[in-house]
């Protein structure tokens, strides 16, 4: 893709969050998820492949859909109630139509069924921004929507956890998997948003350095499966042995950093009475720490078929920069033991 061209979407991409975080009206904020969503379509179909297409097809469809319910729910409101303005949302039914778009969009269950296809179908960069930066401006607006029936996203959150963890199981493909993590993942964030917003967006933080840590080492590696995961011992021997790390801070194990906002989604939520709820929760982080384990014991503990001549790739040293992966790699892993600090930001 000419620079020019790929500078100007990504401008655009910056430009539609950006849109949708500085506003205060439903329309400001739908046009700025608009701007999002037309931005980032070449860059998914730039590879003019049959799967990137389609991939880019089934997106295209599902955020369509998803801005059209989020429009009509926001003219809903404005009708019932006089108010565009994105924290006066008040009515029960508007707000549960526009939590439900926002859903959508962002790939929560059981609305989440376009993530998987549409991620697989796209090379590694592209399914990174899909990952982290397309969240933001839809979670944006969920952080400043005040759900009036709280039963909504405990629901929403309890399914993603537990769709999350089981779909996760049987998959072979990387991208595939690293889909179903960000639906567990944003269920975790969705159970704690109504009891404390700030708590959900430390989640939010970590989800992003943990998860653009993964692709980054993916990426480095050329692994788009399980297999191909086997062979990365050969060539980058360093990162082989951190990424089990990296892929267990994502399921969030202790001493890492996962851990820390799932133990602080389970502290809040018992403290809102609502233990029987946690105890689901952690129950279904095991499922996914289960995929995260079959991924770090296939990098290190298998060794690569080699019985087909001309499959090994190609030993090369990478060109590309690992300054960010080396950055994202220390806080992937050591940023437990700032919680007491991360607690007191939260309480600023």
């Amino acid at each position: 893709m000419n620079p020019y061209v790929s500078a100007t979407l990504l401008l655009s991409l910056g430009l539609g969050t950006t849109i949708t975080f500085a506003s205060s009206h439903w329309l400001l904020a739908w046009m700025g998820l608009e701007i999002n969503t037309l931005a980032i379509l070449p860059l998914m179909a730039q590879q003019h492949h049959p799967r990137a297409v389609e991939a880019t097809t089934k997106y295209f469809l599902t955020q369509a859909t998803g801005a059209a319910t989020l429009l009509f729910a926001t003219t809903t409101n404005a009708w019932l109630t006089g108010q565009w303005d994105i924290l006066q949302m008040s009515h029960p039914l508007s707000t549960t139509i526009a939590i439900l778009a926002l859903s959508l969009k962002v790939g929560l269950a059981p609305l989440h069924t376009w993530l998987p296809e549409v991620l697989q179908g796209l090379d590694l960069t592209t399914g990174l921004i899909l990952s982290t930066w397309q969240k933001l401006a839809p979670f944006a607006l969920l952080l400043q929507i005040q759900p009036t029936n709280s039963t909504i996203p405990i629901i929403l959150g309890i399914t993603s956890t537990l769709v999350g963890g089981w779909g996760g199981l049987n998959q072979t493909q990387l991208r595939k998997i690293m889909a179903y993590s960000s639906t567990a993942h944003l269920g975790w964030m969705i159970l704690v948003l109504q009891f404390s917003p700030s708590l959900t967006l430390l989640t939010l933080f970590m989800y992003l350095t943990m998860t653009t840590s993964t692709f980054l080492v993916f990426k480095l590696n050329k692994s788009t499966n399980i297999n191909m995961l086997a062979t990365s011992w050969a060539k980058t021997p360093a990162l082989t042995t951190l990424t089990p790390l990296i892929l267990l801070s994502l399921g969030g194990l202790p001493p890492l950093t996962g851990f820390m906002p799932k133990w602080l989604i389970l502290q809040e939520l018992t403290k809102q009475d609502l233990a029987p709820i946690a105890t689901l929760a952690a129950l279904t982080a095991l499922l996914s720490l289960y995929f995260y384990l079959r991924l770090t014991y296939a990098m290190t503990l298998t060794m690569s078929p080699n019985n087909i001549t001309g499959t090994a790739p190609w030993r090369l040293p990478s060109s590309q920069l690992t300054l960010l992966l080396a950055i994202l790699t220390m806080l992937t892993i050591s940023l437990l033991p700032l919680t007491p600090t991360m607690m007191t930001l939260l309480t600023l």
